[in-house]
């Protein structure tokens, strides 16, 4: 039986007004952010650059240290951040459509060692991946399959809104405050004459995409006929 309806848009309510809320919402909302910035540091790996270390701050920002050799490599990096969060916020909805609950949680527990062992280094950023991981754990290893569930939904809920909204802000931010966009900035200094706007745009644009392509399974009339 797959996740109901009502109970995934109960879960998505309950995610978004979590993620308002200043400090629970916030740590949790730093999940999307590990995730982000997970995917610069894979990106340039695969690019032959090199990966250095990760920041992660209360405030929900994280920054990815990293290397290239090539001019496509800072590309693809740059790129690599929201886009990977949406995919991998994709992946997990399609998971829960499947109740695959413990491959989710393999996949988190990879994402969260692999950090921690390689890149994670500042006080806040160590303090948040250490007791993200033991409640994370411990939830594995102490809690009942409905209740497992349940929180696993919620996380995976937390972490696809974030990934939309997130993406929203630095869409609005390339608008107002265009060398202040991240990644879209960073974009638009490396491609010339392309400017911030489009890709703050473009990682909006993709975050929909994803969304739409992970919410069809569960509301068919939202598929293409």
């Amino acid at each position: 039986m797959t996740t109901s309806k009502s109970k995934l848009l109960l879960f998505l309510l309950l995610a978004l007004i979590l993620i308002e809320l200043p400090i629970a919402g916030k740590y949790f909302a730093v999940a999307n952010t590990l995730i982000h910035e997970v995917g610069h540091q894979i990106s340039s790996i695969v690019t032959f650059g090199k990966a250095h270390n990760i920041q992660l701050f209360a405030n929900t920002e994280g920054v990815a240290y990293s290397s290239h050799r090539f001019w496509i490599g800072q590309f693809i990096t740059s790129l690599a951040g929201y886009v990977f969060a949406s995919f991998m916020a994709c992946t997990f909805m399609v998971l829960v459509y499947k109740r695959k609950y413990n491959m989710i949680s393999i996949v988190l527990l990879v994402i969260l060692g692999l950090s921690l062992i390689f890149w994670v280094r500042n006080l806040y950023g160590f303090f948040w991946i250490t007791t993200f991981s033991i409640g994370f754990v411990w939830l594995l290893r102490k809690a009942n399959g409905p209740v497992k569930e349940n929180v696993i939904l919620f996380l995976v809920s937390i972490i696809f809104i974030e990934s939309i909204t997130s993406a929203f802000e630095i869409m609005y931010m390339s608008f107002q405050t265009p060398l202040q966009a991240g990644d879209a900035a960073n974009l638009g200094e490396i491609t010339y004459f392309i400017p911030t706007q489009f890709w703050g745009l473009v990682f909006f644009a993709q975050s929909l995409l994803f969304g739409w392509i992970a919410m069809r399974r569960f509301f068919p009339f939202l598929k293409l006929r």
